[in-house]
């Protein structure tokens, strides 16, 4: 490999390097001061190799970051953004570095997205696995985020139900109690939990109307 003959200041952070040969190519200052890349410096094919990975890595991981800065993701996720830009070797080093000093972590990423889906979407437990397994997330982590949220799945059906969709909540017309099932099947609630949350929401309904009654 030809001999170094100058390192200068490019733009911000970018240095130029010059080779005997003429040929330039651009490193990060970090990379530069890291290496100890001077005027005259014999660089071996391998050396070179190593550098060139090292800046490539340092680019990446601070896209990385900057990514992380805009929106939390999984670890498979990040993977999948950089290889948009890098190479998947140094895709997965960035995200195994990321997960590593806890800058990616599955399982509170799953927990965080599992809550605002249940608590504040009020989703049912199939539109929710579905949208983390988009997200890259294993299986197990899923599981494991969405095992504190099955307990109340019908209350949240009911509270759904409640919020958005009364207009099909009339006990004497099928079609549309019918309309009421569908809705909530759609947002990820399973026959059974449809089922409690409507009987429920019937039973409420009858006490009142009682109510109604003895008060006339």
């Amino acid at each position: 490999m030809p001999k170094l003959e100058r390192v200068e200041k490019y733009k911000g952070r970018t240095m130029q390097l010059t080779f005997e040969d003429g040929e330039c190519d651009f490193l990060n200052a970090e990379i530069v001061q890291r290496y100890s890349l001077r005027a005259g410096a014999d660089i071996p094919a391998a050396a070179w190799e190593e550098i060139k990975h090292a800046d490539t890595f340092r680019r990446a991981r601070e896209r990385a970051m900057y990514l992380l800065d805009y929106r939390d993701c999984s670890y498979a996720d990040m993977v999948k953004k950089l290889m948009n830009n890098y190479e998947e070797d140094i895709c997965f080093e960035v995200a195994d570095d990321l997960a590593g000093r806890g800058f990616i972590n599955d399982v509170r990423y799953a927990e965080t997205l599992a809550r605002q889906k249940f608590e504040v979407k009020l989703l049912g437990e199939f539109r929710v696995k579905q949208f983390l397994r988009e997200k890259g997330i294993p299986a197990a982590v899923i599981e494991q985020a969405l095992e504190p949220y099955r307990e109340d799945a019908a209350e949240r059906a009911r509270e759904l139900a409640e919020r958005r969709y009364m207009k099909y909540f009339d006990p004497d017309d099928r079609d549309l109690m019918q309309k009421l099932k569908n809705a909530l099947a759609r947002q990820g609630y399973g026959y059974g939990e449809i089922k409690e949350a409507i009987a429920d929401m019937i039973e409420n309904y009858e006490n009142e109307e009682l109510d109604e009654f003895e008060d006339e």
